[in-house]
């Protein structure tokens, strides 16, 4: 995104409708995008999963961060809950049409990480020395 700065330094006009649009999708994004939302619908863009399953893949995920996240999911359109008349009782977790349509989104973010994790934990490394260097002196 590119700033464009009127006489005075005030922001555009443009500037300001982008922000307001980026504002206005946060209670969306503060729903969708946090780390264990992306995972859980990465687990289930490709099959239905009944909830241990998801759990075992999510290790160190707990019962209730997994049990409020589904929740969440399911609330938001994005997560199908089936109840299996089973000994016992089984749930089954399923993405819908809706979160399915996160599912490259997710793809391009995922491999976005894995290309670029070595250069962040790079700068990682490079901040905490300079850091570290700042409260010696």
């Amino acid at each position: 995104m590119y700033t464009r700065y009127r006489e005075g330094n005030h922001m555009s006009t443009d500037i300001a409708a982008q922000l307001a649009e980026i504002n206005s999708t946060r209670p969306v994004l503060e729903q969708v995008a946090n780390k264990w939302s992306v995972l859980i619908l990465t687990v289930l863009c490709t099959q239905p999963a009944r909830f241990n399953a998801i759990k075992r893949r999510l290790d160190p995920i707990t019962h209730k961060a997994l049990t409020e996240a589904l929740r969440r999911l399911e609330r938001n359109g994005l997560v199908n809950r089936r109840v299996i008349a089973s000994s016992p009782v089984a749930v089954e977790y399923s993405i819908t049409p809706l979160g399915r349509t996160l599912q490259e989104p997710f793809v391009a973010l995922v491999s976005w990480a894995r290309q670029h994790g070595a250069a962040i934990e790079q700068a990682q490394v490079a901040y905490d020395d300079r850091l570290a260097a700042d409260e010696v002196v």
